[in-house]
């Protein structure tokens, strides 16, 4: 008797007019999210990691920070009352669900998209985005802020603020944390420990929290707390003892607890994917008097397989298929002859690789950002002199000056944004007694669709005021790898600061000679021309500006500080007008410096100064930027125009 035929059973797909995200349809605000059942909570959770890997896939967004955070943002909002209550979302980066339960799940198609939403929280954008944010470790102090502010106006929304184990290295939030428990304000932390911040984290605090949680009395004591919380009927003061007893021996039976040691009371660590557990607890931590940490263990691209297994690829993936996990990229021909080209973060990496074997004096820092600044290959080859200092720009400048201090040659990779951070630290440890550190600045200029908090355009500005530095600004790979070797001769503290996107691959092995402060003539000028003078990302526009116009000449001015003051006083002599174009700030960049020094020297030639704008560029692409804010090709042929240069129409 032959077997009856299996029939396979076709997957069970949504009718067309059935939704694949029922919870999530029903919910506009955290009001609506209130009257689900707890039951229900998970299910929502699940919907919102579908949503967030769906606007994800079409690249550049911030994927598996989100998807980890989504069941702790879902307790939050069923127990808090936002707006009145303030969550605090570190960074930001992670907030995506939060977003779609305040009222913005029609808009986020638009994240990072021009007139859309941010990809981080913003006032300005909703009254459930507590604060402006894009960097880390700023969380802890806006919330004690807001917590006195409370206090003080005899108020009682409750606060609670959300930061990453990562973000916890850095010194301003350790040292809030300091602040916040010596006030004894009412406040819940939540520490989300995933392990990762964009690097896999490093230092103390992160091996603490990994070793914390395999030592056997630290187990023992968690198990304790774990049977308290599922007995949900007891009292919160049992609850509360049993948490005591688990974590009296933080580090181990000899040591302290570091947050108690800080007046902070500390909860955990708990599962941060197990919704009933996390309300349970928010609803009871926020009873108590004084601050409070909660510490959640989450995974990073929770939901997502591929996610979960390389979070470091998948915090802000390119295009991808969602089912799949696989990368989608535009498929284009090559043009005959066309050049290799690589970032220039991986261009910095490489030349900074080879020139570690040449020099054995250099070192290089970076605050918590290998992968960004192309430094993988580079910490796998010299492992010796690589330093990660986790998110402490501060830190790693003043590293950096004492490595200089004794001999070493340190390199501080650094994206522009971050460094704004450690202006002090430039400013006081390094240029005073002008200390041989190279800035490698990275994202110099617009970047794009993360917006306000993350264009560099004022790099050129901060640093040009230091005495002792001095600032380059190379047009390709190649240069940039000749500015490095040169900063390593010349010694003292020397900014080499180049853009986001990518550069003609330079020739290995390749160094070409650069004299500090001269600059090049890519095309000759005459009595009465315009001359531009251009820098990085913006002499590329200056050259597809000109390509078709004569009586127009062009300089390389691959150095800001200090300026080529032999061609620009040959330049200033004999030209009708300059105009100098940067991709920074018009207040106090390089076309200050140019009118700075015609100033001294008394010399009356005209200078239009195209730049950014004195305001906060929104994100948008880096053209779209650039053009609204009239340093583009088309915007320069205008000026020209302007000049009496004969521009023609329509071209």
């Amino acid at each position: 008797m032959s077997k009856p035929r299996q029939v396979k059973k076709a997957p069970t797909v949504p009718a067309l007019n059935e939704s694949s995200t029922p919870l999530l349809d029903s919910i506009d605000s955290p009001d609506d999210l209130k009257k689900l059942s707890r039951e229900q909570l998970p299910r929502l959770a699940q919907e919102l990691r579908d949503e967030i890997v769906r606007i994800a896939a079409p690249g550049g967004l911030h994927l598996a920070s989100s998807l980890g955070a989504t069941d702790l943002i879902v307790a939050l909002h069923y127990v808090l009352n936002s707006p009145r209550d303030r969550i605090l979302f570190d960074v930001g980066h992670q907030a995506y669900a939060h977003k779609f339960l305040t009222g913005r799940k029609g808009q986020m198609g638009t994240i990072k998209k021009e007139g859309g939403l941010s990809g981080f929280t913003k006032v300005s954008e909703s009254p459930h985005d507590a604060i402006t944010v894009g960097h880390a470790s700023t969380s802890l102090a806006n919330a004690l802020g807001m917590a006195t502010a409370r206090d003080a106006l005899g108020q009682d929304y409750r606060v609670a603020a959300v930061i990453g184990d990562g973000a916890l290295t850095g010194g301003m939030a350790l040292a809030a944390l300091n602040t916040i428990g010596d006030s004894g304000r009412k406040m819940l932390i939540v520490l989300n420990d995933n392990e990762m911040s964009i690097s896999e984290n490093v230092g103390a605090m992160s091996k603490f929290m990994r070793t914390l949680q395999v030592q056997r009395w630290f187990q023992e004591g968690e198990g304790a707390s774990k049977k308290a919380i599922s007995a949900l009927s007891k009292p919160l003061s049992d609850l509360m003892s049993r948490a005591k007893s688990s974590t009296r021996h933080f580090f181990d039976p000899a040591s302290i607890n570091p947050f108690a040691a800080m007046g902070v009371r500390y909860v955990g660590p708990v599962d941060g994917h197990n919704i009933a557990e996390l309300v349970y607890l928010i609803e009871r931590l926020n009873e108590l008097d004084g601050p409070t940490i909660l510490h959640v263990v989450t995974r990073k691209g929770k939901g997502l397989t591929y996610a979960e297994e390389d979070p470091i690829k998948w915090h802000g993936p390119s295009r991808f298929d969602p089912a799949t996990g696989q990368s989608i990229r535009a498929t284009s021909l090559p043009t005959e002859g066309e050049l290799p080209r690589q970032s220039w973060s991986a261009v910095f990496g490489d030349a900074v690789t080879e020139l570690s074997r040449l020099d054995p004096r250099l070192f290089v820092i970076t605050p918590a950002m290998r992968e960004g600044s192309g430094l993988v290959g580079y910490s796998r080859a010299h492992p010796n002199r690589y330093l990660d200092v986790g998110i402490a720009e501060d830190v790693a400048v003043t590293a950096a000056a004492g490595m200089a201090l004794q001999g070493l040659k340190p390199v501080v990779a650094i994206y522009s944004t971050f460094l704004q951070r450690a202006y002090d630290q430039v400013l006081h440890d390094v240029a005073i007694e002008n200390l041989g550190v190279i800035f490698a600045i990275d994202r110099g200029g617009v970047v794009g669709a993360d917006g306000a908090t993350h264009n560099g355009v004022f790099d050129l500005s901060f640093m040009r005021n230091i005495p002792n530095v001095r600032i380059g600004l190379p047009r390709s790979g190649l240069e940039l790898r000749g500015m490095l070797k040169e900063a390593m001769r010349i010694g003292g503290p020397v900014a080499i600061r180049y853009p986001r996107g990518e550069t003609l691959t330079p020739p290995a092995n390749s160094w070409p000679d650069l004299e500090w402060g001269t600059w090049e003539r890519l095309r000759a000028s005459e009595e009465g021309d315009v001359v531009i003078l251009a820098g990085g990302k913006a002499l590329e526009y200056a050259e597809q500006a000109i390509h078709d116009l004569p009586g127009v000449g062009l300089v390389n001015a691959r150095f800001v500080k200090p300026l080529d003051t032999a061609m620009l006083r040959e330049l200033a002599g004999q030209a009708r007008a300059l105009i100098t174009v940067e991709d920074n700030t018009v207040v106090g960049g390089f076309g200050s410096a140019v009118l700075e020094q015609l100033s001294a020297w008394g010399i009356a030639t005209p200078v239009r100064v195209l730049g950014i704008p004195d305001e906060f560029q929104e994100h948008a692409s880096v053209e779209r930027v650039h053009a609204r804010s009239g340093i583009d090709a088309q915007a320069i042929r205008t000026v020209l125009a302007e000049l009496g240069v004969d521009v023609p129409l329509g071209v």
